[in-house]
């Protein structure tokens, strides 16, 4: 039924007349909607497969452009326009989808050169500017044919004092092979105990916490035996395993810097905010490598660093939300995941970003506030692993300590899910994309006195 009542939107959207009662052009019309919101993807040695820098590279590809855009396909924005503003939503308005509508079904008219607005350029330079440091991996050769891979590299900062970053650009250093990637601020070794030193007694939850673990090679997963918990909600922090429970401030002294991700952005932290990077400190580099090509391929992947001239007024900081512990059945359609978390002081939030594997259907992030008001955040309605979009908000929003944030997903493991690898396998957390995740990452300001 859904599905039925989603073709009759599109069929009556598509058909609809257009309100424009004169020709529609490239040049006038579609170049400057293009320009901005395709461009920026659709051009040499970026993400997108082809090239949309000009009449004769758009006009083969006008049928499913219009498609795309009639759908909201592309460009692929997932936030429902009812819940939240966000200052990186590219998304088209009602007026540009009829504009490039109009023009397909015009017949593709070209128009006047002396109307088309300047073609953008693209470099190959840092999107952040010129890094002021940049850190990058050993050459990693992949082979042609296996499974993916998930490495990690950790590298030496060489930091002899602490440095303030303002902004961070993980750049992948072959895209064809790169799927997603990111870079963590990691201690460096710690000294081994002195020889007959006796080490401090083993923490029950730890030793507990380590059999929940299995790591094989460079992967880790839950144990499929593990206890299950699906309601993440029942208390606060109830998926997370033992000893692990989030800190509101669980950026600390180490954590994420920087993420590649399809879809996202460099991490640009708001105007005054930084994060720490400790003097002596190492960066570590997940990156997950896809075999796409088929034949042998080298990566050089690094991060560029932009540092503050000045300490920051705020540290940026991050808080992850997970529940680790869920089990979705195999065929199973619609599975409910759900994690919650009560903050414990005054904050301001300033991006959301929910994250799931192939199997992602859907999330929701509301609030609970103490007054026992409640509000919607963020819905994704339809979660594409291939788009991780973070969800940057227009204006901090203001939380209150004692509010009660829940975030809740669907799973999709039957046969009707396009992107599931195999849905007669019963999945549960894991750190490859054929497992699962289900994971809500805020970023965040304290709220300083006096400013509320």
């Amino acid at each position: 039924m859904h599905r039925k009542i989603l073709a009759i939107a599109f069929i009556s959207m598509s058909s609809q007349p257009s309100a424009w009662a004169r020709d529609i052009t490239f040049d006038a019309d579609v170049a400057p909607i293009v320009f901005k919101h395709c461009s920026t993807c659709h051009h040499p040695n970026d993400v997108a497969p082809m090239s949309f820098l000009s009449y004769q590279e758009v006009k083969p590809w006008a049928a499913a452009i219009r498609e795309s855009v009639l759908t909201r396909k592309m460009p692929p924005w997932k936030a429902d326009a009812h819940f939240g503003k966000w200052s990186n939503d590219w998304s088209l308005s009602d007026r540009e989808i009829d504009t490039i509508k109009t023009w397909v079904d015009q017949g593709k008219k070209e128009g006047d050169p002396k109307s088309l607005p300047p073609t953008p350029v693209f470099t190959t330079d840092w999107k952040i500017g010129k890094p002021d440091a940049i850190i990058a991996i050993p050459p990693h050769t992949l082979t042609a044919t296996g499974p993916d891979e998930y490495e990690f590299f950790t590298v030496p900062t060489n930091f002899t004092e602490d440095k303030w970053v303002v902004s961070a650009e993980l750049r992948p250093g072959n895209r064809k092979i790169v799927h997603h990637a990111h870079v963590y601020i990691t201690e460096p070794p710690a000294a081994k105990p002195e020889a007959g030193k006796a080490e401090a007694p083993t923490d029950p939850q730890a030793v507990y916490r380590k059999w929940l673990i299995v790591h094989e090679g460079k992967l880790s997963w839950i144990r499929p035996e593990a206890p299950v918990i699906d309601d993440g909600c029942v208390v606060d922090d109830n998926g997370y395993w033992p000893g692990n429970k989030p800190k509101d401030d669980n950026f600390g002294k180490w954590g994420m810097i920087s993420s590649y991700l399809p879809g996202r952005e460099p991490d640009v932290y708001p105007e005054g905010t930084a994060r720490k990077i400790p003097a002596g400190a190492n960066v570590t580099f997940q990156i997950h490598y896809s075999r796409a090509t088929k034949k042998p391929e080298t990566d050089v992947t690094s991060i560029g660093l932009i540092f503050a001239k000045e300490p920051p007024k705020q540290v940026a900081k991050r808080v992850d939300l997970s529940n680790l512990s869920f089990r979705i059945p195999a065929g199973d359609p619609n599975v409910e995941v759900s994690e919650c978390h009560t903050f414990k002081q005054d904050l301001y939030m300033t991006s959301l970003t929910p994250h799931m594997h192939l199997r992602g259907k859907d999330a929701r992030f509301d609030v609970m506030y103490p007054d026992g008001t409640k509000e919607t955040l963020l819905l994704v309605p339809h979660y594409n692993f291939n788009w991780q979009i973070t969800y940057k908000m227009s204006e901090p929003k203001f939380i209150p300590k004692g509010t009660r944030l829940s975030i809740v997903s669907h799973f999709d493991n039957s046969p009707n899910n396009p992107l599931n690898p195999d849905p007669t396998q019963v999945v549960r957390w894991g750190e490859a994309s054929e497992m699962e995740m289900m994971d809500g990452w805020i970023e965040y300001l304290d709220a300083l006195p006096g400013t509320r």
